[in-house]
């Protein structure tokens, strides 16, 4: 089982609006830094978009963890499973056998408009591939339209159950933040057990207030999943500060024979297992992510 391994999370906040501020040059470094050290990321080279350098700074997420744990470039390789399972593989020089093979390093990234981040554990390969991470942004999409609107847009993603948490009555504030969990859970775990975007969501059913979920209305046993919110402050046009909310969740297999639900709901439950940076801290680094 992989209840020893601890879950650890890197959140990367776009902290300035990229879509006026990011250089060519920022972008080059990004694009040539992935291009060249996460070979297996295969992104077309589009300067103009944001999308891609969200993407660009995903795939730059493992390489800042692993030089935050002193390990270089030459001595670790990224491994894949024939579901899009990532982990990490060090080399075995000078390292014991067993220690090597508690050594592999399970991790999943993922966006959200403002918000790029990744969930990794370690421990043994069969222990630490099935990790996914959920980002939502609590607001409406596009501005102006309705919560009621904006929750019955995603229907289509949830069972009749949930549809009950959502209840207009309850006010928008509650609604749109319930549906943002449901969305990041179901996201996180699709996305643990190496399902594509083209899995019906529906066919997952997690009931918050009892705490349990179900896949095609079977137990899901085992898993662990962490929910909690991220606050970002993010500059726009003219100097003007937003702040923006997100909803995360992390889903995590360890085998146990109940799943359990962890909720965090303030900035210091976080302290232990999520580390906050932003793009500038990044871009700043990028030469010793080569190394």
């Amino acid at each position: 089982m992989a209840t020893d391994c601890p879950l650890l999370v890197w959140m990367l906040s776009l902290n300035r609006d990229v879509r006026l501020t990011l250089s060519p040059q920022e972008y080059d470094k990004c694009f040539h830094l992935v291009q060249d050290c996460v070979p297996h990321a295969r992104l077309p080279y589009q300067p103009t978009s944001i999308d891609s350098f969200r993407q660009l700074i995903c795939h730059m997420l493992p390489l800042l963890m692993m030089r935050h744990r002193r390990i270089s470039r030459a001595k670790w390789k990224d491994c894949v499973t024939s579901n899009g399972k990532h982990w990490i593989e060090q080399s075995p020089d000078d390292m014991p056998p067993e220690k090597f093979l508690q050594s592999m390093i399970g991790y999943h990234l993922a966006y959200d408009n403002s918000l790029c981040g990744m969930v990794m554990t370690q421990g043994r390969q069969r222990q630490v591939i099935n990790i996914g991470l959920g980002i939502k942004q609590i607001s409406v999409e596009p501005k102006g339209v309705s919560v009621a609107a904006y929750a019955e847009s995603f229907a289509h993603k949830l069972t009749p159950l949930e549809m009950t948490f959502l209840n207009p009555e309850l006010g928008d504030e509650v609604v749109l933040r319930r549906l943002s969990i449901l969305l990041s859970l179901k996201a996180a775990y699709i996305k643990a057990v190496g399902q594509s975007t083209a899995f019906d969501w529906s066919r997952l059913e997690f009931n918050i207030p009892s705490e349990s979920a179900r896949g095609d209305d079977h137990p899901l046993q085992g898993w662990e999943f962490r929910v909690f919110k991220a606050q970002l402050g993010v500059q726009r046009m003219g100097g003007v500060m937003l702040e923006e909310s997100y909803q995360c969740a992390c889903a995590f297999f360890r085998g146990t024979k109940e799943s359990k639900f962890i909720w965090h709901d303030n900035a210091k439950d976080l302290e232990a297992w999520v580390q906050f940076i932003n793009i500038d801290q990044m871009v700043k680094v990028i030469p010793k992510l080569r190394a």
